[in-house]
Order: structure tokens, then sequence, then C-alpha cells
């Protein structure tokens, strides 16, 4: 009995691709297939294009920032160098204050006295002008934020938890300050 194949494929090749299977392709397909190839070749190449334009536009963007983190450091230290002359400018009347005083350290005790609290004042001047002024916390409620207790003493008179004595004062306010008091806490007995 004489049977052909049931895909009707020529040589008994089931799956109908044999080695005329080539030629069996509609010319069509043929240019079809091509046309797919040169559009994949195509994009292929804008992608390397694009790859490499944002590899170049990443390095510009890495040397700017890196350009900026300089410029911004010099001007910080810019900032601070002329905070410091500034501050220190402040305390020039001090020092020479401090020096005439020096200078007349065989005068009469009473006036070395007036001007060592005369330069006293001038300090106290000018760490109010920085925004620190002294803080005078005897008889305020004691605060571990505003005080550093160092002690403790009974008094029969006092409330409990009061600022008796301030052993060290401190300058600012609030997060504005550069030390806390110390103290002595009144205790009741």
């Amino acid at each position: 009995m004489n049977q052909t194949p049931r895909n009707g494929a020529a040589g008994g090749d089931p799956q109908g691709i044999g080695p005329d299977a080539a030629s069996a392709v509609p010319e069509h397909n043929v240019a079809g297939a091509a046309a797919h190839h040169q559009v994949i070749a195509e994009q292929a190449a804008r992608i390397a294009e694009l790859e490499e334009q944002l590899g170049d536009a990443r390095l510009r963007g890495a040397a700017d920032l890196d350009n900026e983190r300089k410029r911004c450091a010099a001007q910080i230290r810019r900032t601070d160098a002329h905070a410091r002359a500034a501050v220190a400018t402040q305390w020039l009347p001090v020092v020479d204050s401090l020096d005439l005083a020096l200078a007349h350290a065989s005068a009469d005790p009473a006036s070395i006295i007036e001007g060592v609290e005369a330069v006293r004042g001038q300090a106290l001047n000018v760490l109010a002008g920085l925004g620190y002024p002294r803080r005078d916390d005897r008889g305020t409620r004691f605060d571990p934020a505003r005080h550093e207790a160092i002690a403790s003493r009974p008094d029969p008179r006092a409330e409990a938890d009061l600022v008796a004595e301030v052993i060290r004062p401190a300058y600012g306010e609030g997060d504005h300050q550069l030390r806390p008091a110390q103290v002595v806490v009144a205790r009741p007995s």
C-alpha cells in the first residue's frame, strides 16, 4: 500500500521541514524576515548609542556634582573664617583692656579692681552680643536642661528643687545655650 504523509510533506518528513522546506517558504516571508532583522539591528544600534550618551551624561553629572561639592566646601571654609574673624574682632577691646590693666599692675589695688570689673563687663557684653547672655538662675526652679546640680543642701526656708546657689553661671537660653549652670539645689529639711 502506498501511503502519503499525514501533513502532506514530501519525503516522509512529518513536520514538513526537509531539504526542500526553505524553497517552500513564500518570498514575502523571506523579505519580511530580512526587514525584521534590519529593524532589530537598527534598534540595537540605537540602544548602543543611547547607552553611550547615558554613560557620558553620568560622567558629566558626576563631575558637576564633584565641582559643586568643592565649591560648597570652599564657601563653608570662607564663611567659617569670616565668622571666626568677626568674633575675634569683638574680643579685641577686651584684650586691649587686659593689656592696659597689666601695664598698670603696680597701681593702686582699688583701681586695678575697677579695671578688672570693667574688662569683665566688656566680656559679658561680647557674649551677650553673640547671643549668649549670662543667666542668673538663683531662686529659679531646678531644670536639668538648664542646670547641672553639683550638690544639694538642706534649707528649711526654701521650697524643694529651687536653685540655692550658682557655682558656675550659664550663658544663653534653650537650644542656644553655651553651657548649663552648675548649681546647688535646696531641699527642705
